[in-house]
C-alpha cells in the first residue's frame, strides 16, 4: 500500500514537471485535470465559497492558524475558504502583514534557523531553484511587516496530503490548486491577518 502511495506521488510531480519543462509559468495549468483532485486532502480542507461574518474588509486575507483555513475576503459577507498547512507550535507568524512579493514557481532557499532545527536541510542551503521539485510548489505569496520580508509566505506544496496539519518551518501551506486560484485574486499590497 505504501508502495502504490509513493509511485502516485511520483508520478504526480513528474507529469508536473513535464508540464513546467513546456511552460515558464503554472498559467493555463489545471492542476485538477493532471491527478483527478487532491490526493490526501481531507475533504473539509477543500476549496469553498463560504459566509464572512467577520470584521475584515472585503481585499483581505484572514489565516486562522487554528482550525487550519485561509480566508481571502470578498464583499457581501462571503469568502473563499482555503484548507492549509501550518508551522510547528512556535514557528508561525502572528499578527498583520501585507503581500509584499509574489512569484510563480519560486526558488527556496532554507535560513539559518531552519537548518539549526533541521541540519539535512543544510544540502539546500545553496537554494532550489523553482519548480515542480522546490517544496514552495506552484506560487507563493511574499508577507512583508514595514516594507520588511518576514521571510513567512503563503505557498503551495507538493506534498498536498500536509494540509490541515502543524508541519511547516512556519509558513501556511495551500495545495498547488488553491495557491494557483489565490495568487490570481491577490494583488501586491493586499493586507493579510494571521490569527
Amino acid at each position: 500500500m505504501d508502495n502504490h502511495r509513493i509511485t502516485r506521488r511520483f508520478l504526480l510531480v513528474g507529469s508536473l514537471g513535464l508540464l513546467a519543462g513546456c511552460s515558464s509559468s503554472w498559467q493555463g495549468i489545471s492542476f485538477p485535470s493532471l491527478y483527478g483532485g487532491t490526493p490526501g486532502v481531507d475533504r473539509r480542507y477543500r476549496k469553498q465559497h463560504v459566509r464572512y461574518d467577520g470584521n475584515e474588509p472585503a481585499g483581505t486575507i484572514v489565516v486562522d492558524t487554528t482550525q487550519r483555513y485561509l480566508y481571502s475576503i470578498e464583499t457581501g459577507g462571503w469568502a473563499m475558504r482555503y484548507g492549509i498547512g501550518v508551522g510547528q507550535e512556535g514557528l508561525t507568524l502572528k499578527g498583520r502583514a501585507v503581500v509584499g512579493r509574489k512569484a510563480e514557481w519560486p526558488s527556496w532557499t532554507p535560513s539559518a534557523s531552519m537548518i539549526r532545527r533541521k541540519p539535512e536541510l543544510a544540502q539546500y542551503a545553496g537554494g532550489v531553484s523553482g519548480g515542480p521539485h522546490n517544496p514552495l510548489g506552484a506560487s507563493a505569496l511574499y508577507l512583508y511587516r514595514n516594507g520588511q520580508d518576514t521571510r513567512f509566505r503563503l505557498h503551495g506544496t507538493n506534498a498536498p496530503w500536509t494540509i490541515g496539519q502543524a508541519v511547516s518551518n512556519g509558513c501556511i501551506r495551500l495545495t498547488n490548486d488553491d495557491i494557483v486560484d489565490l495568487y490570481a485574486r491577490t494583488p501586491i499590497g493586499t493586507p493579510v491577518l494571521i490569527i
